[in-house]
């Protein structure tokens, strides 16, 4: 028998492409499936977006380029990062990569070894876990609750910080929750790691575009990147996949501090050389283009955030909170007798509706099951409807 290094034993998953497998096997038996498991806009990339592609591939752009992203692309990446933001920042510190989990990678990787210690939200995304298990280093998990409207509390990350820490991982708006981390709390956090110099901080602000007020989309993200006391150990991780519909294009970018930079770089030319040239030439356009479909997708995501939270909040012991970002909702499923991932399951089974066991994002997601809204207005009614059927049997 082969041997491997114990450490492939340790890789974990994304349960989401494991019930998006199952769905789609459901759906070729001929099953009516909808998918509220994946986190996917439902929208199609916007032309103008699609047609760069087509014209850097007839232009002839069909070799390699520079490991760190066309320069082009990096500029683009940082004059849209200065729009967001207000922060200059320089192209030199914008690498571009194959989808926004290579940051992750990337940045557990740098600092993740045997008597490291990385923190990382819980519930949260589940690769964050997975890779900090794969480097040997111990995971500690910030706990993320439904009491504090599933943000991150400065004091709960200040905590746990010991003479280990190396990395602290931070999601804002956050998935699997929807939470929105508010300006006073990040405020408290940026002050608190004044006195932990040593510790790097990874943002995962892949949903930045993603939040909400009262009244529909409200652009009302506040990037770590706008403190200037910790840029010098920022490794801020963004991309296109979301705001622009370009999920399977894999395509992300991710802002580096001086210090840090060459050794991304170094991994970006051993691991994928550089990036699908053509899709970078889109990347572009859709950077530099009209936003007016990111505002009609923003604006049909805030529609369907009203209609899963008034829905679930009508199911029979089950409760929601308003998520204030992303386009996911973490409802409390723990009085309906059921556990997370047995009801998520059996929901698919039963009535053909896909859904994410909170268990799938940490030990605290138990009680949840996320429900996304990246889906049609008509798919979610019909989905609650089904779910409603099932729960009042």
């Amino acid at each position: 028998m082969m041997h491997t290094i114990q450490a492939f034993d340790r890789i974990g998953e994304e349960n989401a492409f494991a019930v998006l497998a199952r769905a789609q096997k459901l759906a070729a038996t001929g099953r009516s499936v909808i998918n509220l498991g994946i986190g996917q806009p439902d929208f199609s990339t916007p032309d103008h977006i699609v047609d760069a592609a087509v014209k850097a591939l007839k232009d002839g752009h069909h070799g390699y380029t520079d490991a760190r992203g066309i320069p082009a692309v990096r500029e683009g990446v940082a004059r849209y990062t200065k729009s967001r933001t207000g922060v200059e920042i320089s192209p030199d510190n914008v690498l571009i990569v194959p989808g926004g989990k290579v940051t992750m990678f990337t940045a557990i990787l740098m600092f993740g070894e045997p008597g490291a210690e990385i923190l990382y939200p819980d519930p949260g995304f589940p690769i964050y876990r997975s890779m900090i298990e794969f480097t040997g280093a111990r995971p500690v998990p910030i706990p993320i609750t439904q009491e504090n409207g599933f943000a991150f509390k400065a004091d709960d990350v200040l905590a746990r910080i010991t003479p280990a820490t190396r990395l602290i991982i931070v999601n804002s708006p956050a998935n699997p929750t929807g939470g929105v981390t508010p300006k006073a709390e990040i405020d408290a956090l940026v002050k608190g790691l004044e006195a932990h110099p040593d510790v790097a901080i990874l943002s995962d602000e892949i949903y930045e575009r993603m939040t909400y007020g009262p009244d529909g989309p409200a652009d009302n993200h506040v990037s770590l990147l706008t403190y200037p006391s910790i840029r010098d150990r920022l490794i801020l991780l963004n991309g296109w996949s979301k705001t622009w519909a370009m999920t399977g294009w894999r395509m992300g970018w991710s802002i580096w501090p001086d210090g840090l930079y060459d050794k991304a770089r170094k991994l970006a030319v051993n691991c994928w050389s550089c990036v699908n040239a053509p899709a970078q030439w889109a990347g572009l356009a859709a950077l530099d283009g009209p936003q007016d479909a990111v505002d009609t997708m923003m604006t049909a995501f805030a529609k369907r955030r009203r209609l899963v939270v008034d829905g679930l909040n009508d199911l029979p012991n089950v409760s929601c909170i308003e998520p204030e970002g992303a386009f996911y909702a973490f409802p409390d499923i723990s009085k309906t007798g059921w556990q997370a991932k047995k009801l998520a399951h059996t929901l698919l089974d039963e009535t053909g509706v896909a859904l994410i066991g909170g268990p799938d994002f940490g030990t605290l997601g138990e009680g949840f099951i996320r429900v996304s809204y990246a889906a049609s207005a008509e798919q979610i009614e019909e989905a609650l409807g089904r779910i409603k059927s099932f729960l009042e049997r």
